[in-house]
């Protein structure tokens, strides 16, 4: 089997120094607002949600901008990234919960920025059997990448008299060397602009009009994946719950940190496993196991009693987690063809954004009205409809075959 192009591997080190910055700061946000920003779950549900469906409407656009513009996904993937290292830091500089929703949201709309570019990026790089290895390696070094994060702020604050907002205003270093390794390491394929022409002419299509035409529906096939991918997300809780839940429980800070390290380092280790049994075995068949194990995580989650069970119970989850992660980005690039990549990771994003707001006030909500067991038994019955719901294997769409 073939190595995978050294641009992927660039491409997966700006993710991995992208979430060293963001992983030294998103664990905090959970003892931030249960300290002198307040706030509590609620509020963490808000912000959580808020920021990722603020977002929403900028990842479809963004992706399908970079259809347009003859494949060029870098110049967006960039602007999305540096626009977060810009505002992230100031995270630690907030005294509220709602100017910490600003600033998050801010945040989130660099995710949407460079989300889709970048996937479709990645997906453009290598042949369709190939994808979910990409995948899966982009994926493990941005799951290393929240551990390193993670760890980084616990020895931080293992310090006496360490501050949590000072750790925040750290994380701007690893932030820019995300940004300069995109920015002058990174190359995109020599054939992108190749690849749009040669679709317009191997198919008889016009040139399309210079506007940005983001409301075209996806192909069949994608849909019905979006629709079952919609349904999941609203199940898909923040794992800052689960640090709030080991607060609640008793944990100290730097105890915290380390689970959330932990809890990446899980999700790395079956993230590029994940990738290889896609490609040889089906993206649907690995993505039906994950999401089988996320909602036997969120029933087992309703019922741990204690800080120890907590720990174990949320670690052996983050293995299914990432085994599906790479499966779950792939299975969009089989289901459009190369010249709709952007616009259908733009979609992608979007359905998962959008679900985040729903997904976050509805936990939030639960979990501060009712108690977390409630939160998540909540969780685990809408993955088991939406697992449920997963089509089946659709038929190959067509693809524009790229330029040796």
């Amino acid at each position: 089997m073939s190595p995978l192009p050294h641009t992927i591997y660039l491409l997966s080190l700006v993710s991995f120094f992208n979430d060293v910055a963001s992983d030294m700061v998103i664990p905090l946000l959970p003892l931030l607002l249960a300290g002198p920003a307040g706030g509590g779950a609620l509020a963490l549900g808000v912000i959580e949600g808020s920021a990722d469906a603020v977002a929403s409407m900028m990842r479809l656009w963004s992706g399908r901008r970079s259809d347009r513009s003859g494949g060029q996904r870098k110049p967006l993937a960039l602007a999305g990234y540096a626009l977060s290292n810009l505002v992230r830091p100031l995270l630690g500089l907030m005294p509220t919960w709602w100017g910490m929703l600003a600033l998050r949201a801010v945040d989130r709309v660099g995710k949407g920025v460079r989300s889709a570019p970048r996937d479709a990026l990645l997906a453009d790089l290598v042949p369709a059997a190939r994808r979910g290895a990409a995948f899966g390696v982009h994926r493990a070094f941005d799951n290393a990448g929240a551990v390193l994060g993670a760890l980084a702020a616990a020895w931080v604050l293992s310090f006496p008299g360490a501050d949590v907002r000072a750790v925040v205003l750290w994380s701007a270093l690893p932030g820019v060397i995300a940004v300069l390794l995109l920015a002058f390491a990174v190359r995109e394929p020599g054939h992108a602009k190749t690849l749009a022409a040669g679709a317009c002419a191997g198919t008889g299509a016009q040139q399309e009009a210079p506007g940005v035409d983001v409301l075209a529906a996806p192909p069949p096939a994608l849909r019905a994946y979006l629709r079952a991918l919609l349904l999941f997300a609203l199940s898909r809780a923040s794992e800052t719950f689960i640090v709030l839940r080991g607060h609640e429980l008793g944990m100290a800070p730097a105890s915290l940190l380390v689970l959330w390290a932990g809890l990446n380092a899980a999700k790395a280790l079956t993230a590029h496993l994940g990738g290889g049994w896609a490609d040889g075995h089906g993206r649907l068949q690995v993505l039906r196991l994950s999401w089988a194990g996320n909602v036997a995580t969120a029933a087992a989650l309703a019922w741990a009693p204690g800080a120890l069970a907590l720990c174990v119970v949320s670690l052996l989850g983050s293995l299914p987690v990432g085994l599906g992660e790479g499966a779950e980005r792939a299975h969009v690039a089989d289901l459009a063809p190369a010249t709709q990549r952007g616009t259908a990771y733009g979609w992608y994003n979007l359905t998962t954004g959008v679900a985040a707001i729903p997904a976050g006030l509805v936990f939030g909500g639960l979990w501060q009205y009712a108690g977390a067991p409630v939160a998540f038994c909540a969780a685990a019955v809408i993955g088991g409809l939406a697992l449920w719901l997963l089509p089946g294997n659709p038929p190959a769409v067509a693809t524009v075959r790229t330029p040796a």
